[in-house]
């Protein structure tokens, strides 16, 4: 039991903690079939996670299965349903021709508070030894009740983990319409007044138009620059694939290129950090890097990784401008830093950032490793 409790509590993911569930719940159980079933608001299933069917059979079956029968029973009601033949049940309603024959079964909800946010049942419990009594007993009938409990937790963590993930996407991407509609736009309002003005001048100073011409070729790649920057940001990161250090790598070289300022990387020998951890410093990164670029007006932007115990430090810094980190916090102008804060706190590391005006900044990660 323990082991699939502390199974369950690792698994972020809703669909993994579904599959957690129902693996868990069969073995633990002895069944040959489990199933658990996450509703929706139209008498179908949002999601309808098997155990014991083969992907052959699954397909084979065909749609999912509607909210009627035993299966609606055990949705609208807060008791178990354990039968030793569910086939004689007045509430059975057949199978589908694909369908596995079953007989015990044992079914109840997965509760969170006053909701039934599934529905989990297991049939075909395997007899002990050959002459000996098989069903479900009320010791199992209990002890699937305890697994419930905890699978309502997980997956109710699991559905606050992936609410918070889209809200940060959304976050993401609001910031990045923001760079757009404050670089981008501006530049391309630029280039018309620009264009404008070229054309005037085309008949009567000629030389003059050619400089208001180069003037737009420049705009041009500037702002092809900006949105080039702000595609690479909106992409998610191949951590997974990459690792941390090569996909820093990759993104600084972008930035390089894109911007007039010097942008370096430097990394030494760094462990692979827990997702979350390396995902962390990412975003730190990435936002530290736009501000030293598009507000710190930096000649030279270094970027380095080091290992630091188990753990790593990420360092960036800038020769630019600087600024007195009370005296933006006071002015409500974050620049970001909350939200580095944030990121940092949120995997057990920190955040330190070193400025002041006329003196560069520098911002500096640690975090544990695990």
């Amino acid at each position: 039991m323990s082991t699939a409790l502390l199974e369950m509590s690792r698994q972020l993911e809703v669909r993994d903690v579904l599959k957690t569930i129902v693996v868990s719940a069969r073995e633990l159980l002895d069944a040959e079939y489990a199933a658990l079933g996450v509703p929706d608001d139209h008498g179908g299933f949002a999601q309808f996670v098997v155990d014991g069917v083969s992907d052959e059979q699954w397909r084979a079956i065909g749609p999912l299965p509607r909210q009627h029968g035993i299966l609606a029973a055990m949705l609208h009601n807060e008791k178990p349903e354990r039968l030793a033949d569910v086939r004689e049940d007045p509430r059975f309603e057949g199978w589908p021709d694909a369908h596995p024959d079953m007989s015990d079964f044992l079914g109840l909800p997965v509760r969170d508070g006053d909701e039934t946010i599934a529905a989990l049942f297991l049939a075909n419990k395997r007899c002990p030894a050959p002459g000996g009594g098989c069903g479900f007993t009320a010791e199992d009938e209990q002890l699937l009740g305890i697994l419930a409990q905890h699978a309502a937790i997980a997956l109710t963590n699991a559905r606050l983990y992936e609410r918070s993930r889209e809200l940060t996407i959304a976050e993401e991407r609001s910031r990045l319409a923001h760079e757009l509609h404050d670089a981008v736009s501006q530049k391309l309002f630029s280039l018309r007044l620009t264009a404008q003005a070229a054309a005037r001048l085309v008949d009567r100073d000629p030389a003059r138009a050619k400089g208001e011409l180069q003037q737009i070729a420049a705009l041009a790649a500037e702002a092809a620059d900006e949105l080039r920057a702000a595609v690479v940001e909106l992409r998610p990161a191949a951590l997974d694939e990459d690792g941390l250090a090569h996909t820093l790598r990759s993104h600084i070289q972008v930035l390089d290129r894109a911007h007039t300022a010097r942008v370096t990387f430097d990394a030494g020998p760094v462990r692979a950090l827990p997702a979350a951890q390396e995902e962390a410093l990412l975003r730190v990164a990435q936002e530290a890097l736009h501000n030293a670029l598009r507000h710190s007006g930096a000649d030279r932007v270094a970027v380095r990784l080091t290992r630091a115990g188990p753990g790593a430090r990420l360092v960036i810094s800038d020769d630019g401008t600087g600024f007195d980190p009370h005296a933006v916090r006071r002015a409500g102008r974050h620049l970001g830093l909350v939200s580095m804060r944030d990121r940092a706190g949120g995997v057990g590391g920190r955040l330190a950032v070193h400025s002041a005006p006329g003196e560069g900044t520098t911002i500096e990660m640690e975090v544990p490793g695990g």
